[in-house]
C-alpha cells in the first residue's frame, strides 16, 4: 500500500491573506499618493511628514473599522444561515438527509451511494455536513472579523511607513521622484509576495498592483500641482 502524499492547499490563507495584501497595498498607495500630492503643492518637508503620519494613523483606523464591519456582516449572515440549518435539522431530519443526498447526486454519485454518504456524514456532524455541502461554509473559510481588522490595520501601517521613510532620506528637490519610484518597487514586491503566498501568477499580480499604484500617484500628483498653482 502506497503512502498518501500530503497536499498543501492554500484556501485556508484566504481570510488573513486578503486582509494583509489589501492593507499593505492601501497603505503604500494612499500614503505615497498623499505625500506626492502634498509635495506637488510645494509644501515643505515638515508639512509633508505631518500629512503622511496623519494619513497613516487615519488610514490604519479606517481599514480596521471597515474590515471589522464588513467581515462582521459576513459572519452574521453565516451564523444566521447556520441557526436556520440547525433548526431544520432538529425539526425535519429526514428531509435534510434527503436534501444532502440530492446534493451529492448532483455532484455525480448514485442515489444509493449518495444516501449512504449523507447518512454517515450526518451521523458524525450533521450541521457541519450541511454547512459545507449546502452553504459552502467551512472552518477554513469562515469569517473572522477581529483577525481581518487587526491584520488590515497592522499591514496598512507597515505599508504606509515605507513611503514615509523615503521622505526622511530623500532630498527635497527629488522627493516626489524618490517616493514614487520606491513606492512602486514596494508595490511590486508586495504583489509578488501576495501572489506567491496565494499560489497565484506572480508576474500578473505584480504588474496589476504596480500599474494601479502608478496611476493613483500620477493622478494625485497632478491634482496636487493644480491645487498648489491655484492656491
Amino acid at each position: 500500500m502506497s503512502r498518501l502524499h500530503r497536499e498543501n492547499h492554500l484556501v485556508s490563507r484566504i481570510g488573513w491573506l486578503r486582509a494583509a495584501v489589501l492593507g499593505a497595498n492601501d497603505g503604500i498607495v494612499s500614503t505615497a499618493s498623499l505625500i506626492v500630492g502634498v509635495a506637488s503643492a510645494t509644501a515643505g518637508t515638515s508639512e509633508i511628514l505631518v500629512a503622511g503620519v496623519a494619513g497613516l494613523v487615519a488610514g490604519a483606523m479606517s481599514m480596521a473599522a471597515g474590515e471589522y464591519v464588513s467581515v462582521s456582516s459576513q459572519s452574521d449572515t453565516e451564523n444566521a444561515d447556520l441557526d436556520r440549518e440547525r433548526l431544520e435539522l432538529e425539526t425535519h431530519p429526514e428531509f435534510e438527509k434527503a436534501e444532502l443526498a440530492q446534493i451529492y447526486v448532483k455532484r455525480g454519485l448514485t442515489e444509493e451511494l449518495a444516501r449512504q454518504v449523507a447518512v454517515q456524514l450526518m451521523a458524525k456532524d450533521a450541521l457541519g455536513a450541511h454547512a459545507l455541502a449546502e452553504l459552502g461554509i467551512s472552518e477554513m473559510t469562515a469569517a473572522r472579523p477581529i483577525q481581518a481588522a487587526l491584520t488590515s490595520a497592522a499591514t496598512f501601517a507597515v505599508g504606509a511607513g515605507m513611503p514615509l521613510a523615503m521622505v526622511l532620506v530623500a532630498p527635497t528637490s527629488s522627493l516626489i521622484w524618490v517616493v514614487s519610484a520606491a513606492s512602486l518597487l514596494f508595490l511590486a514586491f508586495l504583489g509578488a509576495i501576495g501572489a506567491k503566498a496565494g499560489g497565484a501568477n506572480v508576474m500578473k499580480a505584480t504588474l496589476r498592483v504596480t500599474f494601479w499604484g502608478a496611476f493613483a500617484m500620477a493622478l494625485t500628483a497632478g491634482i496636487g500641482a493644480l491645487v498648489g498653482t491655484v492656491v
